[in-house]
């Protein structure tokens, strides 16, 4: 028998042999099949947005939120004393509210889970709730001294940061004049504020560089965290690890860090060279994004939890202070004092069979 022969018999053994005796590799043929078999293409992630729309009067202010998506496809926007809705399906704009007769500004806008009513923080200190298809104000809350630049619903409930250092929770339902609950911890103003997927635990950042953690029943935080060197306004809870909390901190700290609220224990820490301004976990895979201000203006895809970057997109010649994901959880949409918001697909489309008997899948593509 010739060498050649020998050869082509020792492939021929591999490859329709399974139990085959002779094979003097020291590779299981199941690890061979998989060397043998084609790399997967790495995701290719656009370095362009798909769309770009002006926005003119987009303050470049560091503490405000003034940009988010809602689960009826609807982008809302806060433009000088005016909030703006633009539809995803339709490219409809509309004005929602002018706050000029009140020579008051938008400092936040926070859209409700279901996506029916718009909550608006203001200038002057109080906040209103809007029922977006009547085009109706609801509610007027009032009770705070100064600015609410951070805005979080938990159902009815909804949660205000402001500049006078507290945090205000109250059922929207109820008359506005008893606030339900105040947290006071933050020495300076509060410009953070997330639920937890469970509505169990709220976040809360503020520019005195401190990220705490509440229960629904304490007023003291539960987990006090300290290790930012800057404001912490980047919070952002994982929605595939149970207590898994993502925060970002300003100038002088340039650091994404990661923590177990369920221990309370410190985990990763990633410095990424620029302010960070924002935080969001892809809903379909365990990557997140961040937007930068100081010095770089840009937008970081991140993979966990090893923390390499998946992609690296510039365009804003301003920080990008503001970010919302799209409802079907594939898009983003930043905004930065350049007056630009900017529409990029960064997350990938693949979806778990649970996921996909989910009501996400109703929503329309927003191109």
């Amino acid at each position: 028998m010739s060498a050649g022969d020998g050869n082509s018999i020792g492939l021929d053994c591999i490859d329709y042999n399974e139990q085959c005796p002779y094979s003097l590799s020291p590779v299981s043929i199941k690890s061979q099949k998989l060397l043998r078999s084609p790399r997967k293409a790495t995701r290719k992630i656009s370095k362009i947005p798909f769309k770009v729309l002006d926005a003119p009067e987009l303050q470049d202010d560091f503490y405000l939120n003034l940009v988010d998506w809602s689960a009826q496809n609807v982008l809302s926007v806060g433009l000088g004393s005016c909030v703006y809705l633009w539809s995803a399906c339709t490219s409809q704009v509309t004005r929602l509210c002018d706050l000029s007769s009140d020579s008051n500004t938008i400092t936040s806008v926070s859209w409700s889970e279901r996506g029916h009513q718009l909550a608006v923080g203001t200038q002057h200190g109080y906040v209103t709730v809007w029922d977006v298809a009547a085009n109706k104000q609801v509610n007027k809350l009032q009770g705070h001294s100064a600015r609410v630049g951070a805005l979080a619903w938990n159902g009815d409930v909804l949660s205000s940061g402001s500049r006078d250092r507290l945090i205000m929770q109250r059922d929207t339902r109820t008359p506005s004049q008893v606030p339900e609950r105040r947290l006071a911890g933050h020495r300076q103003e509060v410009c953070g504020l997330k639920w937890s997927p469970d509505n169990q635990y709220l976040a809360s950042g503020g520019n005195d560089n401190r990220l705490y953690v509440w229960n629904q029943h304490s007023s003291t935080p539960v987990h006090s965290y300290s290790e930012h060197m800057a404001a912490v306004k980047a919070i952002a809870w994982s929605p595939h690890h149970h207590g898994l909390l993502a925060s970002g901190g300003g100038t002088a700290d340039r650091c994404i860090r990661f923590w177990n609220t369920l221990t309370g224990q410190p985990m990763q820490c990633v410095d990424t060279g620029s302010q960070v301004c924002n935080l969001a976990w892809s809903k379909h895979s365990s990557e997140l994004v961040s937007t930068h201000g100081y010095s770089q203006n840009q937008i970081l895809v991140w993979k966990y939890p090893s923390l390499t970057q998946v992609a690296k997109l510039t365009g804003h010649s301003y920080r990008v202070l503001y970010l919302a994901l799209s409802p079907d959880g594939e898009a983003i949409v930043t905004g930065a004092g350049d007056e630009t918001l900017r529409f990029w697909n960064v997350f990938s489309k693949a979806r778990s069979q649970k996921e996909n008997k989910s009501v996400l899948n109703l929503f329309t593509n927003i191109r």
